[in-house]
């Protein structure tokens, strides 16, 4: 699934990692997985999807892309006016999402159709959990590693940016992707605690990671400040 525009970008920020990359990485990120999300999982799935490749990139086209084109093209057309209308966009967007987390479970869990336990719900949510911790953990260490001298900060970005997956790109896709599978609410339940689950674990390792982002250009400035004292002496 692509990746989120706010929520990586929010806590890249919140920690004080590189910003800038976490907007570029996010957004490209969703725009690239826009057609490669779709295709990956058409090319694992083989015959057994239901629709075709090309209905699957119209529909995404009409649903997705269209819009966002839309949107940007009435931005840059009214950017005072937009400015200077003070609509909390902010707080559109989130009640948005809620919303749209809120019909998917009523969806999943009205269905006579679908069994679910909670003993299956638990165990989702176990290991969605397990798995964000291994991918964190992936991401630190491969890039601490010192071939790609990404700074401290850029592991912050990178950290939540390849991480975090859409909820509100994820679920239209399955929606398109799985039409007409009758499965299909419980395959988008991972997805809707993976979305929740990453904020919330993202939010608990804010301070840890930025005392240790603070600590690591604390240390890296060490060696300079040393030599500058050194050659001041001399």
């Amino acid at each position: 699934m692509p990746p989120p525009v706010s929520s990586a970008v929010i806590l890249t920020k919140a920690v004080g990692g590189n910003e800038a990359a976490a907007i570029f990485n996010s957004a490209f990120g969703s725009f690239l997985g826009i057609f490669a999300t779709p295709t990956l999982l058409l090319y694992f799935m083989g015959s057994s999807s239901a629709v075709s490749i090309h209905s699957v990139f119209w529909t995404l086209f009409v649903t997705v892309v269209l819009p966002l084109v839309i949107g940007q093209v009435i931005r840059c057309c009214a950017v005072k006016s937009i400015q200077n209308s003070n609509i909390p966009y902010g707080t559109i967007s989130s009640c948005v999402l809620l919303l749209i987390i809120y019909t998917t479970f009523c969806d999943t869990f009205s269905s006579t159709n679908q069994d679910i336990d909670e003993i299956s719900l638990l165990s989702i949510v176990f290991l969605v959990c397990i798995i964000q911790v291994v991918l964190l953990c992936i991401t630190f260490f491969v890039s601490r590693w010192q071939v790609w001298n990404f700074s401290p900060d850029d592991t912050v970005a990178i950290m939540f940016c390849s991480t975090h997956k859409s909820l509100t790109l994820g679920i239209p896709m399955l929606k398109i992707l799985f039409a007409g599978f009758p499965n299909l609410t419980l395959i988008s339940v991972p997805l809707l605690v993976y979305h929740p689950t990453q904020i919330l674990l993202g939010g608990f390792l804010v301070p840890i990671v930025r005392g240790w982002m603070l600590a690591e250009q604390k240390r890296s400035k060490l060696p300079r400040h040393h030599f500058a004292s050194s050659n001041h002496i001399l």
